[in-house]
């Protein structure tokens, strides 16, 4: 387990003003959702909370919308299985459909000849060559 710093939990929450950004990363000037978000991590860190405790106390009074990355508990174990589920499916998708067209197609095989007009031609056959040895 991660010990609990300041820039390890700035990190792990999300700024609060609309950037998108973590807390520790927040680069707008006089922030006014970073700079008491970080004031209140150096309370927490100084009265000697855990980690674990310090997000726990972030996600309780925000929600976890506050959490950088979802926690993988509940619904929100979908969001970290589905993107390797799809990556996994497609691939195998590709395998398949890869295997299919690299596979030699099978040659036609030649339409089949009647018996009784193959006798007919033969006998024809030989009545003109004799006709023609005549």
């Amino acid at each position: 387990m991660k010990d609990a710093t300041q820039s390890s939990i700035e990190e792990a929450l999300t700024c609060q003003c609309g950037c998108g950004l973590t807390v520790h990363s927040c680069n707008h000037v006089q922030c006014p959702s970073g700079i008491p978000l970080k004031e209140e991590i150096a309370a927490q860190l100084a009265l000697g909370k855990p980690r674990a405790e310090v997000l726990a106390h972030f996600s309780t009074k925000y929600g976890e919308k506050i959490l950088s990355a979802p926690t993988t508990t509940g619904f929100n174990l979908v969001a970290w299985i589905t993107p390797f589920a799809v990556v996994f499916l497609a691939g195998a998708l590709i395998v398949m459909a890869s295997r299919r067209w690299r596979r030699p197609l099978a040659p036609a095989a030649p339409p089949p000849v009647p018996v009784a007009a193959d006798e007919a031609r033969r006998a024809r056959l030989n009545a003109e060559l004799d006709r023609f040895d005549a």
